[in-house]
C-alpha cells in the first residue's frame, strides 16, 4: 500500500484518439500534463469516462507505459483492471502493477454476474495476484451488480489487499454512511458519477471523488475548501459548474461534452469518442458552448 492512502481529486484521464479513431498519444499526454498543473492529486485510467471499455489491450498497455513515463511518480496512478472473467480481471491486475500501477480500482463481474460469495471469490484472487491496494467499484448504474455494504465490509476486512471503495450507487451519500458504518476504518471511501454529490460525501466521511477530465480545478478547488473546513464556500464554487455537472451526467454522452470542452481548451487535438459512447448532435453542442461561456462570465475555476 502507497505510504501516504490516496486521497483527493483523482480525475479519470480521457483516452485521446485522432479523428480516425486511432490513439493520439500527444494529446493523451498533454491531458496528463494539464491536469496535474490543474491540481489532481492522483489519476484514473481505463474506466468509463476513460472509455476503457473501447480499448484493445495493447492500446491499454501503451497508454499505461507512456503515462507512467509522463507522470514519474509525482500522483498515484489507479488503474481500472475489472474484467467479466475472473481469470482475465486477475491477468490484466497483475499486468498493471507491473508497469506501474500504484491501486486497481475493479468493476466487478457484470456479464454473469454473481451471488456475495462469487464477487467475494473474484475479488480474493485479484488480491493473490497483486501486491498493491484495490478499490471495488460499486457501480450498479453500470454494472447491475449490487454490492451491500455487509459484503463490503467483509471483502475489506477479509481480503488482503481490499482497502478503498468507490461509491457510485444512488443515492450515495446514504451508503457512504451505511458502509463506514459496516466497515469502519477498514475501507477508505470515495465518490464517482462526476462528483455530482461530492460535498454530500465528504460530510460524510469520504475521502476522495473520481469526476471526469475537464473540470478538475474546479474540484481541487472544492477539495481544498472542505478540508479547510469552510463548507459555505465550497458550495459556492460547486454551484456554479452544477449546470455543467448535469448536462455531463446523461447517460453515454459525458464523455463526449468533456471532450468538446478539453478541445476548446486547446487540450486534446479531437473530439473523437469511439462506438459505442455517443457524439453530440449539433444542437446539444450549442448547449454545451452556451453553458461554457456562462461559467467563464462567473469566474469558475
Amino acid at each position: 500500500m502507497p505510504d501516504t492512502p490516496l486521497a483527493g481529486v483523482y480525475a479519470i484521464l480521457a483516452t485521446t484518439f485522432h479523428d480516425d479513431g486511432s490513439i493520439d498519444l500527444d494529446s493523451q499526454l498533454r491531458l496528463v500534463d494539464f491536469l496535474l498543473a490543474e491540481g489532481a492529486h492522483g489519476l484514473g485510467l481505463f474506466g468509463n469516462a476513460s472509455e476503457g471499455y473501447t480499448l484493445l489491450n495493447e492500446e491499454r498497455t501503451e497508454l499505461l507505459k507512456a503515462i507512467v513515463r509522463r507522470v514519474d511518480g509525482r500522483v498515484p496512478l489507479v488503474v481500472s483492471t475489472g474484467h467479466t472473467g475472473t481469470d482475465a480481471a486477475v491477468r490484466l491486475s497483475r499486468e498493471a502493477q507491473d508497469l506501474g500501477a500504484q491501486a486497481l480500482m475493479v468493476l466487478p463481474p457484470y456479464f454473469l454476474r454473481p451471488d456475495g460469495d462469487g464477487i467475494f471469490f473474484y475479488f480474493e484472487a485479484i488480491s493473490k495476484a497483486i501486491s498493491i491496494p484495490i478499490m471495488v467499484q460499486d457501480a450498479p448504474l453500470m454494472s447491475q451488480v449490487n454490492l451491500p455494504p455487509a459484503l463490503l465490509s467483509r471483502m475489506a476486512r477479509e481480503i488482503e489487499h481490499v482497502r478503498y471503495a468507490k461509491i457510485e450507487a444512488p443515492p450515495t451519500a446514504p451508503k457512504i454512511t451505511a458502509v463506514r458504518e459496516a466497515a469502519g476504518d477498514a475501507m477508505v471511501l470515495f465518490g464517482g458519477l462526476n462528483g455530482q454529490f461530492f460535498i454530500e460525501e465528504h460530510e460524510r466521511g469520504s475521502r476522495g471523488v473520481m469526476p471526469g477530465s475537464d473540470m478538475t480545478c474546479m474540484y481541487a478547488s472544492v477539495w481544498s475548501k472542505l478540508e479547510a473546513g469552510d463548507t459555505k464556500a465550497a458550495w459556492e464554487v460547486f454551484m456554479r459548474a452544477l449546470p455543467l455537472i448535469r448536462f455531463e451526467l446523461q447517460p453515454g454522452r459525458g464523455v463526449s461534452a468533456m471532450k468538446h470542452n478539453l478541445n476548446s481548451a486547446g487540450i486534446i487535438a479531437s473530439t473523437r469518442v469511439r462506438h459505442p459512447t455517443t457524439s453530440l448532435e449539433p444542437a446539444s453542442i450549442r448547449e454545451l458552448e452556451a453553458l461554457r461561456t456562462l461559467l467563464s462570465r462567473n469566474g469558475q475555476p
